[in-house]
């Protein structure tokens, strides 16, 4: 039978970071008799197979069902085998595309190895939701259908910013928090984990456990994670997401997870201290009062540590304090990705500058590198040789080194 920390230090870890907990009363009541019991909670994630990178945008959640398994609960992870064919309709301005089936297992397969990365799968209930929908009939559907209104259905804010935009909600999207709810029935849920846009959802699943004579579950809603890029409408910053480019996925290599983390603005610090590490509270308070950049690598540091290890994360810190130290000639990284191009593209050995910054993929575009170059933003060679003529050409031999910013490579001549 395990051993379970007191309710009150359960309650300051699993707290810590919230945005909504329906309700904090009846999630005390579970953890008490929990803990009277030596009877772990089942506290339950949906994860939709829908894409290939998880980002530190999902660790949010999958960090907090880390928590509860580190205090000795049973983490349930439904991997939403049905409900991605459906596609969630939460927090979206339009319908989505269905995912095949091959698609929906290839993804799921790729999720397991990479939310590995946060939570114990090997210790962890791995459930696909297909397990039981597939055996659904048209009966089955029928009665689940009869346990929610359309007055209510619409109630949700995404359902009714598109009515008011005139813009469609199909029918199989209404399945969705129907589906998503059956699941807590069926694992029997005491905690269920989502963003702030799943709460409806979330709640859907505390109705069908009632009407199935079930306790209802925990409703845990985490803050979304802002990122770097603002809504030029708005003057927002946007969430992080795969759409906007502006994500740091939990498999990218440490240089590029360290990088990304240093163009976060100084006032989302706190932020992600909270929702990425361990660090208590008031130690987090201490690094965001001091210097914002060192702050940012510390940042950087732990992010970097929590997906590479301790000696990646000190190298990635040594290569970027000797890169953009403070002080002094600046200095390339000790270890530097080669980039091949190819020798016929080359004239009397040298390459017009923007058609080495796209070759080297530096740049997404032509356009953008004359725009870096125009910028002052590109430079090669030992001497840091600076272009700023987009007609410009550069000599180019074998181990020259060009870079855009902070982007550094190492020509190959191929």
């Amino acid at each position: 039978m395990p051993t379970f920390a007191p309710v009150e230090e359960q309650l300051r870890q699993i707290l810590r970071g919230t945005a909504q907990v329906e309700t904090r009363d009846e999630l005390k009541k579970k953890l008490e008799k929990s803990y009277a019991t030596g009877q772990p909670l089942r506290v339950k994630l949906g994860i939709d197979p829908t894409g290939f990178d998880v980002h530190l945008g999902h660790t949010v959640v999958l960090r907090k069902l880390r928590q509860f398994q580190g205090l000795g609960h049973t983490a349930v992870l439904i991997i939403g085998t049905a409900t991605a064919a459906v596609g969630d309709p939460s927090g979206r301005d339009e319908s989505r595309k269905s995912l095949t089936p091959e698609q929906i297992e290839k993804n799921a397969q790729t999720y397991l190895t990479q939310i590995a990365k946060v939570i114990d799968v090997k210790k962890a209930e791995v459930r696909p939701n297909g397990e039981w929908f597939s055996k659904f009939g048209f009966a089955d559907m029928l009665r689940l259908l009869g346990q929610t209104t359309v007055q209510r259905m619409i109630e949700r804010d995404d359902f009714t910013k598109r009515i008011k935009a005139g813009t469609p909600i199909y029918l199989h999207e209404c399945l969705y928090p129907l589906m998503q709810g059956w699941d807590s029935v069926e694992i029997r849920a005491d905690v269920e984990l989502g963003g702030t846009e799943q709460l409806y959802n979330l709640m859907v699943g505390r109705d069908l456990q009632r009407n199935a004579g079930q306790g209802p579950q925990i409703c845990f809603t985490l803050p979304i994670l802002r990122s770097w890029t603002r809504n030029e409408e708005t003057g927002e910053y946007q969430k992080m997401g795969k759409s906007l480019g502006n994500y740091i996925g939990v498999n990218e290599p440490a240089k590029e997870q360290f990088g990304k983390t240093m163009r976060i603005p100084d006032e989302l610090m706190k932020e992600w201290f909270t929702l990425l590490t361990d660090r208590p509270e008031k130690e987090i308070d201490e690094i965001v009062a001091g210097h914002p950049n060192e702050a940012k690598k510390m940042l950087a540091c732990d992010i970097v540590t929590a997906y590479h290890g301790c000696e990646a994360s000190a190298a990635t810190l040594a290569d970027w304090n000797k890169q953009f130290s403070a002080g002094g000639p600046k200095q390339d990284p000790d270890n530097i990705d080669d980039v091949t191009i190819p020798a016929a593209r080359l004239n009397a050995g040298a390459m017009p500058a923007v058609d080495l910054i796209a070759e080297a993929k530096l740049a997404a575009s032509k356009g953008e590198a004359r725009r870096k170059i125009e910028e002052g933003a590109f430079n090669y060679g030992p001497d840091r040789t600076k272009v700023t003529d987009v007609k410009a050409t550069v000599p180019v031999t074998d181990g020259l080194v060009i870079r855009l910013g902070r982007k550094i490579l190492r020509v190959r001549l191929g």
